[in-house]
């Protein structure tokens, strides 16, 4: 697209020329006329000058006369006229192109640099500056246009930036570990982060745009919403929803949005998932109650043999014997509990590692098998080993042992006197399998999943009598997981449970 000013240019030097070209022209049309003219004058005078001498000329002398005058002068005062009009004009003309070109340059320019600027600014180049610099009144224009260009380059530049922080909260947001709705100012559900859409079961579709009543949210939060927008302050409470994965424990915080005007904007609702937080409350008091009374049996019995011995009883040999052989057990008890609390702390304890090594899987089950050898020939029971020869494993030899010693002490403690017991190593999928088979009271099903917990106990009194802590499956399990392996149980009451340990293969 051609400029102002090449365009007003380009016509000024058409429409000058087209000017001068036709004045020319009328000039040279007319001179003939004037020069005619001027002849028919000059014969006339000389026809008077001769009357006045006495010489007489008739209509075809005087006609003669002018002829001979007009051969004289002609063709050399009509050239002479035409170059004096050509240099007359042209010397005009590049005069006159100079001096639009000196005003163009000053007055019109700067409007085709503003034009080319705002263009580009409309196209969304906000760096585009109009380059004029020279005094006038054309400079506030100039200075105008490029002030323009400077706040829109600013507030892109701020655009830029609340566009990259926006996007940078709309992930926050959709990614954060708390569930996020926002409600409009016509109750309608404006926003919700992906958390809340997974534990309330609905989709983003289905949610947005809707009413929140009509929503299908869980009855307890609409109960809150309501309450929020009854009282208009914030209000906490916690509240359980059914999901997928079973029930959960949320702390709800909802609060109504305000303007610094007082308008009322809508409610936030913000949703923690807390069901892990109130499992492990219940763990820890539990595991403290069951410390308690774990403690509490052995101490008591302690203390009251102690007492009797202290009132008299020790005089009679035979009843103290059998009070001290009692305090003797139930200290060796109390030992064992707090030996096993402070191993299963070790293990827990962030940073506990273990010393890792090719593992003779052989020399373990040997290992753990004499380890339980006196408790075996007590109930006249057998154990039976199979290991593929060579085989090992990467893990730590003392807790691995630690690991068959306490499945081994198990399946002797529970099972009836004269049975055997199986244990037997196989390969499968990159792991070892270790397998500790017995024809004990087995477990209900009811119970395995909770079998690896601290102190839970299938037969209290049972497990109790057997001298069990109720923390040897637990240290089980902690140590598999840290040797990064699996264990499982499959039983069948009455019949025998089997426990298998899956270990890492050295190689592998």
């Amino acid at each position: 697209m051609k400029s102002l000013q090449r365009r007003l240019f380009l016509a000024f030097i058409l429409i000058m020329g087209i000017t001068l070209a036709g004045l020319a022209s009328v000039l040279g049309q007319t001179f003939p006329v004037l020069q005619d003219q001027e002849r028919k004058a000059e014969s006339e005078a000389v026809a008077r000058h001769l009357d006045e001498m006495g010489i007489e000329m008739d209509s075809t002398a005087l006609e003669e006369l002018s002829r001979k005058m007009a051969e004289d002068g002609s063709g050399v005062a009509p050239a002479r006229f035409m170059r004096l009009i050509v240099i007359v004009f042209a010397v005009a003309f590049i005069v006159t192109v100079i001096v639009f070109h000196r005003l163009t340059e000053r007055y019109i320019r700067p409007i085709d640099l503003v034009t080319d600027t705002t263009m580009e600014l409309a196209k969304g180049n906000y760096t585009a500056r109009a380059g004029w610099a020279a005094p006038g009144i054309q400079i506030g224009l100039v200075t105008a246009v490029n002030a323009l260009a400077r706040n829109l380059q600013e507030m892109e530049s701020m655009r830029e930036t609340e566009a990259e922080r926006l996007e940078t909260l709309e992930t926050l947001i959709a990614n954060m570990g708390s569930g996020l709705l926002m409600i409009g100012r016509n109750s309608e559900i404006s926003m919700a982060n992906s958390f809340f859409l997974d534990q309330v079961g609905q989709t983003e579709e289905g949610l947005i745009g809707s009413p929140y009543k009509a929503a299908w949210l869980p009855e307890a939060l609409v109960t809150l919403i309501d309450t929020v927008s009854v009282k208009e302050k914030p209000v906490t409470e916690q509240i359980d929803i059914r999901t997928d994965s079973g029930n959960r424990t949320m702390a709800v915080y909802s609060a109504p949005v305000i303007d610094k005007h007082g308008g009322w904007l809508g409610i936030v609702v913000v949703m923690h998932d807390i069901s892990e937080l109130i499992r492990l409350e219940r763990v820890r008091k539990d595991f403290v109650a069951n410390v308690s009374h774990e403690l509490r049996t052995p101490i008591t019995s302690i203390r009251g043999f102690s007492e009797t011995l202290m009132d008299g009883a020790i005089h009679d040999e035979e009843a103290a014997m059998q009070f001290l052989e009692i305090i003797h057990g139930e200290s060796v008890r109390l030992e064992t509990l707090i030996e096993d609390l402070l191993d299963l702390s070790k293990i827990e304890k962030e940073g506990y590692t273990l010393r890792l090594q090719s593992v003779s899987v052989q020399d373990v089950i040997e290992r753990s098998i004499r380890s339980v050898s006196g408790r075996i020939k007590n109930r006249e029971m057998t154990i039976e080993s199979h290991c593929p020869a060579g085989l090992t494993v990467k893990g730590d030899p003392e807790r691995l042992v630690q690991i068959l010693v306490n499945l081994l002490a198990n399946a002797v403690s529970y099972s009836k006197p004269g049975t055997p017991i199986r244990v037997v190593a196989s390969v499968s999928g990159g792991m070892a399998s270790i397998a500790v088979a017995d024809k004990g009271i087995g477990i209900p099903t009811a119970d395995l999943p909770r079998l690896f917990e601290r102190f839970y106990r299938v037969d209290r009194a049972r497990s109790r009598d057997s001298g069990g802590t109720g923390l040897g499956l637990s240290i089980v399990k902690h140590l598999v997981d840290l040797h990064g392996g699996t264990i499982f149980v499959e039983s069948e009451p009455g019949k025998g449970s089997t426990f298998t340990v899956n270990i890492p293969l050295s190689h592998s």
